[in-house]
């Protein structure tokens, strides 16, 4: 079970009602090599402990991160978190972050599957996306370790499974987790993030200041020329060779 010392109620008056009940939820719980060990609500998975406790950081969970890249143009879907979320809300961030669950077959590890399965049923439920491609198409890339607080009281510490995927989606967002979307470019993006007006999410900022540029050129230049469509699985074997040095797991 979940080891934080403490909780909290959820006040329906300070916070949406549809995101007190999503923190019900049961996360997995994990050790820092990536082994479950237990599970915990999503609400006690976020929340900070409180001075004085054994624990400083929010229990460590299994999380993904997709990033949606259109076949032809190669840009990059992005979403800003809706205002109604209690972690980092109104923030832009990556095409879909969230967590595989303990049910729905998505604590399956082999392939990453479990992982696979919890992309898909999200991509659904955030903007609509139907689940009409193989899992499959998902291009699992490497995982990191980290931790990053939302405010005094939330925080994400996850191993979380970085995602490409390509294609041409119709989308319809969910107003309750989505507030705006945009595509953009390898250029677009980095403008953006200069962009004072406008807030990240940390796990978007460090993925993206790690590794994210480098996998998107890499991705660009698989094609042979612009009229091919891009295929994110065209990027695991040249990603498998760099984490030889890397780690399996790249804490950060």
């Amino acid at each position: 079970m979940a080891s934080t010392s403490h909780t909290i109620t959820l006040d329906p008056t300070k916070y949406d009602q549809e995101q007190i009940n999503l923190m019900e939820e049961r996360l997995i719980l994990l050790d820092n090599n990536d082994s479950a060990i237990g599970e915990g609500s999503k609400k006690d998975c976020h929340l900070i402990p409180p001075p004085g406790s054994q624990d400083t950081r929010s229990p460590l969970h299994r999380a993904f991160s997709v990033f949606l890249f259109h076949p032809e143009s190669g840009k990059l879907l992005l979403q800003r978190r809706a205002d109604e979320k209690i972690t980092f809300p109104g923030m832009w961030t990556n095409t879909c972050c969230s967590h595989p669950l303990t049910s729905n077959g998505e604590m399956d590890e082999e392939n990453q599957i479990g992982v696979r399965r919890a992309a898909a049923r999200k991509l659904t439920h955030e903007l609509g996306i139907p689940h009409s491609y193989p899992l499959d198409d998902f291009a699992y890339l490497t995982r990191i370790h980290y931790y990053a607080p939302s405010d005094e009281i939330w925080a994400e510490h996850e191993i979380d499974y970085i995602f490409f995927l390509t294609l041409d989606p119709k989308y319809e967002v969910n107003p309750n987790e989505v507030s705006d979307t945009k595509w953009v470019s390898k250029a677009d993006l980095e403008a953006f993030f200069q962009d004072p007006a406008s807030t990240f999410t940390p796990w978007f900022r460090l993925i993206a200041e790690s590794f994210l540029y480098k996998w998107w050129d890499a991705l660009l230049a698989s094609r042979p020329d612009a009229s091919v469509a891009l295929d994110a699985k065209a990027l695991v074997a040249e990603v498998e060779k760099e984490k030889e040095t890397m780690g399996q797991i790249i804490r950060m």
